[in-house]
Protein backbone atom coordinates (compact mmCIF):
# COMPACT_ATOMS: atom_id res chain seq x y z
CA UNK A 1 0.00 0.00 0.00
CA UNK A 2 1.57 3.22 -0.83
CA UNK A 3 1.08 6.71 0.86
CA UNK A 4 -1.30 7.98 -1.60
CA UNK A 5 -3.68 4.73 -1.23
CA UNK A 6 -3.34 4.81 2.56
CA UNK A 7 -4.23 8.50 2.24
CA UNK A 8 -7.13 8.23 -0.05
CA UNK A 9 -8.72 5.86 2.50
CA UNK A 10 -8.09 7.86 5.32
CA UNK A 11 -9.61 10.55 3.94
CA UNK A 12 -13.16 8.45 2.95
CA UNK A 13 -12.52 7.10 6.55
CA UNK A 14 -12.76 10.68 8.12
CA UNK A 15 -15.43 12.01 5.90
CA UNK A 16 -17.76 9.57 6.84
CA UNK A 17 -17.33 10.41 10.65
CA UNK A 18 -18.11 14.08 9.53
CA UNK A 19 -21.31 12.85 7.66
CA UNK A 20 -22.81 10.81 10.32
CA UNK A 21 -21.63 13.20 13.24
CA UNK A 22 -23.45 15.91 11.30
CA UNK A 23 -27.02 14.81 11.56
CA UNK A 24 -26.54 14.55 15.54
CA UNK A 25 -29.17 16.82 16.55
CA UNK A 26 -31.09 16.35 13.65
CA UNK A 27 -33.22 13.21 15.23
CA UNK A 28 -32.55 10.68 12.43
CA UNK A 29 -31.99 6.60 12.75
CA UNK A 30 -28.95 4.86 12.41
CA UNK A 31 -29.94 4.40 8.50
CA UNK A 32 -30.27 8.25 8.17
CA UNK A 33 -26.74 8.75 9.77
CA UNK A 34 -25.08 5.88 7.52
CA UNK A 35 -26.80 7.55 4.43
CA UNK A 36 -25.34 11.01 5.18
CA UNK A 37 -21.90 9.45 6.16
CA UNK A 38 -22.02 7.66 2.89
CA UNK A 39 -23.27 10.62 0.65
CA UNK A 40 -20.73 12.88 2.49
CA UNK A 41 -17.66 10.33 1.99
CA UNK A 42 -18.38 9.37 -1.92
CA UNK A 43 -19.79 12.80 -2.72
CA UNK A 44 -16.87 14.74 -3.82
CA UNK A 45 -14.55 12.24 -5.55
CA UNK A 46 -17.73 10.75 -7.48
CA UNK A 47 -18.75 13.70 -9.20
CA UNK A 48 -14.71 15.00 -9.87
CA UNK A 49 -15.13 11.29 -12.20
CA UNK A 50 -18.21 11.70 -13.44
CA UNK A 51 -17.00 14.95 -15.00
CA UNK A 52 -13.55 13.53 -15.75
CA UNK A 53 -15.09 10.62 -17.26
CA UNK A 54 -13.35 8.00 -14.91
CA UNK A 55 -14.95 4.95 -14.92
CA UNK A 56 -15.58 2.85 -13.05
CA UNK A 57 -15.75 5.69 -10.10
CA UNK A 58 -13.27 4.62 -7.14
CA UNK A 59 -15.29 3.18 -4.77
CA UNK A 60 -17.07 0.94 -7.34
CA UNK A 61 -13.71 0.02 -8.46
CA UNK A 62 -12.19 -0.36 -5.27
CA UNK A 63 -14.22 -2.58 -2.44
CA UNK A 64 -11.91 -1.18 -0.03
CA UNK A 65 -13.21 2.30 -0.02
CA UNK A 66 -16.80 0.79 0.92
CA UNK A 67 -15.02 -0.75 3.94
CA UNK A 68 -13.05 2.25 4.83
CA UNK A 69 -16.71 4.12 4.87
CA UNK A 70 -18.42 1.43 7.13
CA UNK A 71 -15.18 1.44 9.61
CA UNK A 72 -15.80 5.35 9.76
CA UNK A 73 -19.81 4.59 10.55
CA UNK A 74 -19.56 2.09 12.92
CA UNK A 75 -16.49 4.19 15.11
CA UNK A 76 -19.10 6.95 15.04
CA UNK A 77 -21.82 4.68 16.03
CA UNK A 78 -19.52 3.01 18.79
CA UNK A 79 -17.93 5.93 20.20
CA UNK A 80 -20.69 7.88 20.17
CA UNK A 81 -21.29 9.27 23.27
CA UNK A 82 -17.84 10.44 23.35
CA UNK A 83 -17.63 12.39 19.96
CA UNK A 84 -20.21 14.12 20.31
CA UNK A 85 -18.76 15.85 23.45
CA UNK A 86 -15.84 16.48 21.81
CA UNK A 87 -15.68 20.23 20.93
CA UNK A 88 -15.89 21.22 17.05
CA UNK A 89 -15.38 17.64 16.60
CA UNK A 90 -17.29 17.93 13.28
CA UNK A 91 -15.22 20.76 12.50
CA UNK A 92 -11.73 18.47 12.94
CA UNK A 93 -12.84 15.53 10.92
CA UNK A 94 -14.04 17.91 8.06
CA UNK A 95 -10.58 19.67 8.31
CA UNK A 96 -8.83 16.57 7.86
CA UNK A 97 -11.28 15.13 5.14
CA UNK A 98 -10.63 18.57 3.03
CA UNK A 99 -6.64 18.34 3.35
CA UNK A 100 -6.69 14.59 2.32
CA UNK A 101 -9.16 15.03 -0.88
CA UNK A 102 -7.41 18.21 -2.36
CA UNK A 103 -3.89 16.98 -3.12
CA UNK A 104 -5.84 13.52 -4.33
CA UNK A 105 -7.99 15.03 -6.86
CA UNK A 106 -5.22 16.95 -7.76
CA UNK A 107 -3.18 13.85 -7.86
CA UNK A 108 -5.99 11.71 -9.56
CA UNK A 109 -6.95 14.58 -12.29
CA UNK A 110 -2.98 14.71 -13.52
CA UNK A 111 -2.90 11.03 -13.86
CA UNK A 112 -5.73 11.11 -16.44
CA UNK A 113 -3.34 13.91 -18.59
CA UNK A 114 -5.95 16.64 -17.41
CA UNK A 115 -4.16 20.51 -17.36
CA UNK A 116 -2.61 21.50 -13.95
CA UNK A 117 -5.61 24.42 -13.94
CA UNK A 118 -8.06 21.84 -14.16
CA UNK A 119 -6.22 19.97 -11.57
CA UNK A 120 -6.47 22.46 -8.90
CA UNK A 121 -9.68 22.90 -9.74
CA UNK A 122 -10.68 19.58 -9.43
CA UNK A 123 -8.88 18.79 -6.68
CA UNK A 124 -10.90 21.94 -4.89
CA UNK A 125 -14.20 20.56 -6.09
CA UNK A 126 -13.27 16.91 -5.14
CA UNK A 127 -12.95 18.25 -1.34
CA UNK A 128 -15.22 20.69 -1.17
CA UNK A 129 -18.89 18.89 -2.40
CA UNK A 130 -18.90 16.13 -0.14
CA UNK A 131 -19.45 18.72 2.77
CA UNK A 132 -21.88 20.67 0.27
CA UNK A 133 -23.99 17.75 -0.11
CA UNK A 134 -24.00 16.76 3.74
CA UNK A 135 -24.78 20.35 4.76
CA UNK A 136 -27.84 20.06 1.93
CA UNK A 137 -29.18 16.79 3.11
CA UNK A 138 -28.99 18.02 6.86
CA UNK A 139 -30.71 21.30 5.78
CA UNK A 140 -27.53 23.65 6.70
CA UNK A 141 -26.39 26.61 4.60
CA UNK A 142 -23.28 24.71 2.55
CA UNK A 143 -20.21 25.72 4.47
CA UNK A 144 -19.04 26.64 0.91
CA UNK A 145 -21.71 29.96 1.44
CA UNK A 146 -20.39 30.89 4.29
CA UNK A 147 -17.93 33.71 5.48
CA UNK A 148 -15.47 31.49 6.07
CA UNK A 149 -11.95 30.17 4.64
CA UNK A 150 -12.92 26.72 3.33
CA UNK A 151 -12.58 26.29 -0.59
CA UNK A 152 -9.96 28.99 -0.81
CA UNK A 153 -7.43 26.97 1.51
CA UNK A 154 -8.60 23.57 -0.34
CA UNK A 155 -7.46 25.64 -3.93
CA UNK A 156 -4.15 27.37 -2.14
CA UNK A 157 -2.85 23.89 -0.91
CA UNK A 158 -3.94 22.41 -4.53
CA UNK A 159 -1.67 25.20 -5.87
CA UNK A 160 1.20 25.19 -3.93
CA UNK A 161 1.12 21.03 -4.39
CA UNK A 162 1.59 22.09 -8.47
CA UNK A 163 4.31 24.20 -7.73
CA UNK A 164 6.79 21.91 -5.38
CA UNK A 165 5.53 19.22 -8.08
CA UNK A 166 7.07 21.22 -10.55
CA UNK A 167 10.08 21.80 -8.79
CA UNK A 168 10.92 18.56 -7.97
CA UNK A 169 9.96 18.04 -4.40
CA UNK A 170 9.41 14.45 -3.52
CA UNK A 171 6.04 12.94 -3.79
CA UNK A 172 5.39 11.54 -0.68
CA UNK A 173 6.75 14.53 0.48
CA UNK A 174 4.85 17.07 -1.27
CA UNK A 175 1.88 15.15 -0.45
CA UNK A 176 2.48 15.93 3.40
CA UNK A 177 2.87 19.25 3.15
CA UNK A 178 0.24 20.03 0.61
CA UNK A 179 -2.23 18.70 3.14
CA UNK A 180 -0.68 19.94 6.27
CA UNK A 181 -0.57 23.31 4.50
CA UNK A 182 -4.48 22.84 3.84
CA UNK A 183 -5.34 21.78 7.31
CA UNK A 184 -3.23 24.52 8.82
CA UNK A 185 -4.97 27.35 6.69
CA UNK A 186 -8.10 26.22 7.96
CA UNK A 187 -7.45 26.17 11.38
CA UNK A 188 -5.86 29.62 11.63
CA UNK A 189 -8.66 31.15 9.70
CA UNK A 190 -11.54 29.71 11.80
CA UNK A 191 -9.22 30.27 15.50
CA UNK A 192 -8.53 33.59 14.47
CA UNK A 193 -11.86 34.02 12.44
CA UNK A 194 -9.79 35.06 9.09
CA UNK A 195 -12.76 35.14 6.17
CA UNK A 196 -12.57 36.72 2.66
CA UNK A 197 -14.06 40.09 1.83
CA UNK A 198 -17.49 39.88 0.93
CA UNK A 199 -19.14 39.95 -2.26
CA UNK A 200 -19.57 44.24 -2.85
CA UNK A 201 -17.40 44.80 0.04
Amino acid sequence: MDLQYALELLGVFVFAISGALAIQDKGHDWFGAGFTAFITAIGGGSLRDILLGAYPLVWIGDVAFLYAIFAGIIVTFMFFRFVSRLRKTLFLFDTLGIGFFTILGVEKTLSLGFSLEVAAIMGMFSAVMGGVIRDTLTNEIPILFRREIYASACLAGAIGYLICDNYGLDRDINLLVSISAIISIRLVAVKYELSLPTWGN
